[in-house]
């Protein structure tokens, strides 16, 4: 990180989810990107960003979220939502391209607004839906379910369309890759003399609002690597393709893949909700949950805190 935000650190947990968003308009593909480490302040699209974690205090206690929400919630939608239940419709609405086309020009000024469905039964698919994205997006390590079909570990495509090393990316001096190439034709990927076969091309396109990121991924990772070249440690780079690199971009590329099965239901689902009922911010605003009070929107202070430094946290 550049710039070091302890609070972040000091509420990480087995539990945890950073959820990250932008500082900038956003032009296309998810609203939002969710991580299960610390995320650095450019970690939503490299041009800068906001962390927000689920929870303000460590152990999973202390949601991030307005001291009613819940309680109001449960009694509108008859169910009892948990916290993550709340960050999985958020991840199920708005983490998909069809969200940030059809609020383009609500995006245009940084900053979020999440539909929120009175519907019980839309509730419960964004939830599902929202549990898969979030899974996805942590490759497996938060919100893992094996019954529904989200093991442990890195997630895997069918056998079908998972992709496949043809050709192997040499792991020499000489050998190590300058560039990436993509032939939609054959969907094909080109690691320097390497090959992955059954990269489509929407995966190849994925990006998060305008960052390519198989393209970024790979350029981090090339001979003469991106980045900045600020002292002589930033030289010290890897000369040749550690075979690491390609078990990292495989399983990148499923999880991309499986991330964009997903957005059909997605789009559908958000059709859905912003056709139906929903709970509006006034609605919100004359049940005193929004605004949220002020000591809520800080992480909870450390134990041991005195009054006076909890108020200059």
């Amino acid at each position: 990180m550049v710039v070091p935000r302890p609070d972040l650190w000091r509420v990480r947990s087995s539990s945890q989810i950073y959820m990250t968003a932008s500082v900038t308009p956003i032009k296309n593909g998810p609203a939002l990107t969710f991580t299960a480490h610390i995320p650095d302040m450019n970690h939503y699209n490299g041009r800068g960003g906001r962390a927000i974690p689920l929870y303000r205090a460590p152990k999973a206690a202390a949601p991030n979220l307005a001291p009613k929400l819940l309680s109001y919630l449960a009694r509108r939608l008859g169910a009892s939502p948990t916290p993550e239940d709340v960050l999985a419709y958020v991840a199920g609405v708005v983490a998909h391209p069809a969200y940030t086309q059809r609020f383009h020009e609500e995006l245009i000024v940084p900053g979020v607004r999440i539909p929120l469905t009175a519907n019980p039964a839309l509730w419960e698919e964004a939830v599902r839906l929202g549990r898969e994205v979030l899974w996805l997006h942590t490759f497996g390590e938060r919100y893992i379910d094996p019954a529904a079909g989200r093991a442990e570990g890195p997630p895997r495509q069918s056998k079908e369309r998972r992709p496949r090393v043809v050709a192997k990316i040499p792991d020499t001096e000489a050998g190590m890759p300058t560039a990436v190439e993509y032939d939609p034709q054959t969907q094909m990927l080109h690691i320097g003399a390497g090959r992955i076969e059954r990269v489509s091309p929407p995966v190849w396109a994925y990006e998060v609002s305008g960052w390519r990121v198989v393209k970024r991924w790979f350029d981090y990772r090339k001979r003469s690597p991106r980045g900045r070249r600020s002292s002589k440690l930033d030289h010290v780079v890897p000369t040749y393709w550690r075979p690491d690199y390609t078990t990292e971009l495989l399983n990148l590329l499923q999880v991309l893949g499986r991330l964009v099965e997903l957005h059909p239901a997605q789009a559908d689902l958000l059709d859905r909700i912003c056709a139906g009922v929903q709970i509006t911010a006034a609605e919100l605003e004359a049940a005193a949950i929004l605004p949220p009070p002020a000591h809520v929107r800080r992480p909870v202070p450390p134990e041991g805190t005195t009054l006076l430094e909890a108020a200059d946290h």
